[in-house]
C-alpha cells in the first residue's frame, strides 16, 4: 500500500501565512516594549524562528527574545518541560507559544507548566495548521491554516530546506 502524499500548502503559501502571523502578532502587541517567542522544538521553534525575524522586519524597536521549549510531545509527563531561558528573564512579558501543528491541544496544555511558573503579562499561541481535534480547552490565538481532517490522516509540516505542508 502506498501512501499518498497531498500538498496541502506551498513554500510561498507558508511564507506568506508566516508573514501574516507576524503582522497579527505585531497589530496586538504594537504598544508593548518587549515579546518572547517561545518555539515548541522542533518545527514549531523553527517556525517560532521565521515568525520573529519577520517581527523584526515589520517593527525593529520592539525588542523580542526568541525561546526554545523542549517537550517529549508522545509522553509529555516522561520528561521535564525546559526552557532554553531562565524563568526569571519571561517576568512581566507577553508571551505567543508557538507549533506548527495543533490537533489536540495536549502540547500547548502541557508546555504551559515551564511558562506559568512565573508571572508573566499575557500568554498567546499561534500554529500554523488548526487541525481542531480538540481534547484540551486550548485555543490558537493566531491560526495560519484551519484544515478539517480525520483522526487517521497525518499532516507533515516541512520546515528544513524543503518548505511546504503536505497531508498522508
Amino acid at each position: 500500500m502506498t501512501v499518498k502524499h497531498n500538498l496541502i500548502l506551498s513554500e510561498a503559501q507558508v511564507r506568506q501565512i508566516i508573514k501574516r502571523i507576524a503582522y497579527e502578532i505585531y497589530e496586538r502587541n504594537f504598544n508593548e516594549k518587549s515579546l518572547a517567542i517561545v518555539g515548541i522544538y522542533d518545527k514549531g521553534y523553527k517556525l517560532a524562528e521565521l515568525i520573529n525575524a519577520e517581527l523584526g522586519a515589520i517593527n525593529g524597536k520592539q525588542k523580542t527574545k526568541l525561546i526554545r521549549l523542549d517537550i517529549n510531545k508522545q509522553k509529555p509527563l516522561a520528561e521535564e518541560v525546559k526552557l532554553d531561558v531562565e524563568l526569571e528573564e519571561l517576568i512581566g512579558l507577553p508571551v505567543v507559544l508557538i507549533d506548527d501543528v495543533q490537533n489536540t491541544g495536549r502540547t500547548f496544555a502541557h508546555s504551559l507548566k515551564a511558562l506559568l511558573e512565573v508571572e508573566i503579562k499575557k500568554l498567546e499561541t499561534a500554529v500554523l495548521v488548526n487541525r481542531s481535534h480538540k481534547l484540551f480547552p486550548i485555543m490558537a490565538s493566531y491560526t495560519g491554516y484551519e484544515l478539517s481532517t480525520t483522526i487517521d490522516e497525518h499532516v507533515e509540516v516541512m520546515m528544513g530546506k524543503k518548505i511546504g505542508v503536505y497531508l498522508h
